[in-house]
């Protein structure tokens, strides 16, 4: 039985024990499972101690076990393999062993079904208790088949008197233990990849916009992370000629700001792979100092559009040795800060683009607009000269306003201050034909909105709608609020505040790319014509939380 056990031990740490540690129902796994059991049956009877003309021996613990794991049908013919095997070794017992080991890997195989039928095999395997009783069930079973089926009865009768307690005793015990070893790797395995999955998603969590750019401030603050997560004992993060951080052992010689020395970095960023120093087969020589206590070092390059830009650099004393999950938490690590660097860049020429359309929008209203509003001034200035003084105070307040450099998001009381200043010039041009209405609650001036998304709108009703109209031309501007949503609406009474084809619209297309940047791509201007009736377009707004989110 010891011997029994060793071997079995030593398979363990093969890939044949993984169908049994998962318990699989695939037609593969269950082969698997008949051939090492059948192994284990043909084992064990060799492994037996003659007695009388008949074999003392563990054979019932592989149909046992093959059964027990692999169900009724794998279960008998895993009894049938050793069975037949056991037959064609002859003596007086061979029928008997052969219907008994059969019988013994059908009944483990009726325990599988019940107990896949009650409880799930996935969740954890047989306990050793259990595997105890259906063992001494099996050989109890197989001492009733000798004394019924071998010949002579006397014989029969004094061979179960001297095997009896042994096996009862031996195989039961035997079976447990194993499955004992069966247990421990399943649980062990469960725990170490439980603890990996921890301390994957713990550091996922930590580094997660930590590092928007490469430099020295977020540099630091990730080499902390990293170090504080993997237990390693030092990280370094580095560009291409530079360290930027370093943290734990050696940070009195591996200084932030030095150039780099490692031949290993250079060599990681020239052909763009990882490299491993493990201190045995590869030793790893510090080039700043001789009293070094770092012993080996993992460099991972960073990348970034393809391009290797730095590195991480993973380090454990001369007394460690460098654990293999560090070294696949290092390399997972690399690509999540290389996601970052990239969505970072993304976001970048983003705001770029997103800052040239706004300057394309004010560069076309400028032209246009000041000079109507200068012709405006010199045909007022000589009649009325408050009135006058009025119009240029609008007009240094929408080109301060719209020339100085904004941030994305401004509060509606700012946008619409930037809209009256338009429009006091332009009502004045259209005189008694434009009327205009405001409907505005002061509880939603502060709300956050994108810069220039409502003077963009007034002016296209301006220049393509009412500026074609004779007389009697309303402008109207309001808050429309439900249970669930809040929209700013522009309404002209006439189908023309939009182009023909609205997606034409630049200046309009623009107010609808800075909504999806602010809301989310389903933000859209809720347009609703109705054909030489009117135009109403809304804008929707968004809370105070909103904006704080879209800030950080």
């Amino acid at each position: 039985m010891s011997l029994f056990l060793v071997i079995a031990y030593l398979l363990s740490k093969t890939p044949l024990f993984i169908p049994i540690v998962q318990l699989s129902e695939r037609l593969p796994h269950r082969i698997c499972i008949y051939l090492l059991f059948s192994a284990f049956c043909i084992l064990g009877t060799y492994f037996g101690k003659p007695v009388d003309d008949a074999i003392a021996n563990t054979r019932a613990i592989g149909a046992v076990l093959g059964g027990l794991f692999g169900g009724p049908v794998v279960g008998f013919l895993v009894g049938l393999t050793g069975g037949l095997h056991r037959y064609q070794l002859g003596g007086f017992t061979d029928f008997a062993c052969a219907i008994s080991t059969c019988a013994e890997g059908l009944m483990a195989g009726c325990v599988h079904a019940i107990y896949r039928h009650r409880k799930s095999l996935n969740d954890r395997p047989y306990s050793p208790l259990l595997v105890f009783v259906v063992t001494l069930g099996a050989e109890a079973m197989q001492m009733l088949l000798l004394l019924l089926l071998a010949k002579p009865y006397p014989q029969a009768l004094e061979l179960v008197k001297t095997i009896s307690l042994p096996m009862l005793i031996t195989n039961p015990i035997g079976a447990a233990l194993f499955m004992a070893m069966i247990s421990d790797r399943k649980s062990l395995y469960e725990k170490f990849s439980s603890n990996y999955s921890q301390r994957a998603l713990r550091l996922a969590q930590r580094i997660v916009g930590v590092l928007p750019d490469l430099n020295t401030a977020s540099a630091k603050q990730m080499a902390e992370i990293l170090r504080q997560e993997t237990g390693v004992s030092a990280v370094a993060i580095t560009n291409r000629h530079q360290v930027l951080a370093f943290t734990g052992l050696g940070h009195d010689h591996h200084l932030p700001g030095t150039p780099i020395t490692s031949e290993l970095t250079y060599q990681a960023i020239a052909n763009n792979q990882v490299m491993f120093a493990d201190g045995q087969q590869i030793h790893y020589h510090c080039q700043c100092s001789r009293c070094c206590p770092l012993g080996s070092v993992l460099v991972i390059p960073l990348r970034c559009a393809g391009e290797v830009i730095g590195t991480v650099k993973l380090y454990e004393s001369k007394r460690k040795m460098f654990l293999n999950i560090n070294r696949t938490l290092g390399e997972g690590i690399a690509h999540i800060i290389e996601e970052q660097l990239v969505s970072s860049r993304l976001i970048q020429q983003q705001n770029l683009l997103t800052q040239a359309e706004l300057k394309l929008v004010r560069a076309q209203i400028h032209p246009h607009f000041l000079f109507n509003a200068l012709n405006t001034i010199t045909a007022v200035i000589r009649k009325d000269s408050r009135q006058a003084r009025q119009l240029i105070h609008d007009l240094a307040l929408f080109l301060r306003t719209s020339l100085k450099q904004q941030p994305e998001l401004t509060t509606l009381a700012d946008e619409l201050k930037l809209t009256r200043a338009y429009l006091n010039i332009e009502q004045l041009r259209y005189g008694d034909r434009l009327t205009i209405k405001w409907d505005i609650p002061a509880r939603f001036m502060a709300c956050p909105v994108p810069s220039f998304t409502v003077q963009p709108l007034v002016e296209n009703a301006l220049k393509h709608g009412l500026s074609q109209k004779l007389k009697d031309a309303q402008l109207t501007i309001y808050i429309q609020q439900s249970q669930t949503e809040q929209e700013l609406l522009v309404i002209e009474d006439n189908a023309g505040l939009f182009p023909k084809e609205p997606n034409q619209g630049l200046g309009l297309n623009i107010v609808t790319t800075r909504l999806q940047n602010f809301l989310g791509q389903q933000a859209k201007l809720n347009i609703d014509c109705c054909q030489g009736c009117y135009t109403r377009v809304g804008v929707p707004l968004s809370g105070e939380n909103h904006a704080q989110r879209y800030i950080s």
